[in-house]
């Protein structure tokens, strides 16, 4: 499918983008280095944070620091690894996150399900809660939170990852209203699903349930997500906070 690519200028902005080695962040990632901006991958899986920021090196400065975002004192000490390294951050994307097992309420492993919940919502409040401190003492901050559909529908089987992509996206509109007295937006994204490592998570059922609810009847690319995330982590997405981007191809309509 050939495109032409929206020029956006990033120039002297510094990012983080959570699991970034792979899928969607990889793409956010070649998309934001394309623009000017600096990166910074934090990814738990290292051999493939090697290899991302090889393949990205030629594209800009890009930098890869080991975190496991369940674990506040891990995002505190990539984050200061981060500044240390980069400067102050302007630009947070988090992407980082697991599906989880496939089965009813009833039979759910309690353990499965507090690890979804501290990667994919925990996770994202430990990263807002770090980053956020210096874009207000700069007054200036674009964060991109990645949600899912299943945060605004449900997927049936998969009531961890439902619940905790829910929770993003109140965490979203919570704090986007805290910080719009400043030059900081705070918006989700909510892709149906993309071919990426996350699918091997789930059962040929789930996988099929949710491409069959697509209309345009295709996965998302990944370059399409980069691309509306690029957007709105740029000056131009300036009034807009709190807010909900749909990536659903045409499967949620609010």
């Amino acid at each position: 499918m050939s495109r032409r690519n929206n020029v956006i200028d990033l120039s002297g902005r510094v990012a983080v983008v959570t699991g970034g080695a792979q899928g969607i962040g990889l793409a956010v990632a070649r998309r934001l280095l394309a623009s000017g901006a600096k990166v910074a991958i934090w990814d738990i899986d290292e051999a493939e944070m090697a290899r991302a920021v090889q393949a990205l090196s030629s594209l800009g400065d890009v930098k890869g620091f080991r975190c496991d975002q369940s674990a506040i004192e891990a995002v505190d000490e990539a984050a200061s690894a981060t500044e240390r390294a980069l400067g102050g951050l302007d630009l947070l994307v988090n992407n980082a996150g697991i599906a989880g097992p496939a089965a009813p309420v009833v039979d759910y492993d309690p353990a499965a399900w507090r690890q979804i919940v501290d990667i994919d919502l925990n996770g994202v409040f430990y990263c807002c809660r770090r980053l956020v401190r210096g874009m207000i003492e700069r007054n200036y901050g674009r964060i991109v939170n990645v949600s899912s559909v299943a945060g605004k529908e449900g997927n049936p089987n998969a009531a961890a990852y439902s619940a905790a992509k829910a929770g993003v996206l109140a965490l979203t509109k919570s704090l986007g209203k805290e910080l719009a007295g400043h030059d900081i937006a705070v918006n989700a994204l909510t892709p149906s699903p993309a071919r990426t490592r996350i699918l091997e998570q789930l059962t040929e059922a789930q996988v099929a349930y949710m491409l069959g609810k697509v209309p345009r009847a295709r996965f998302v690319e990944v370059d399409e997500a980069a691309a509306m995330v690029v957007f709105m982590l740029s000056d131009e997405n300036a009034f807009t906070t709190g807010a909900t981007f749909d990536l659903s191809g045409g499967r949620t309509t609010y």
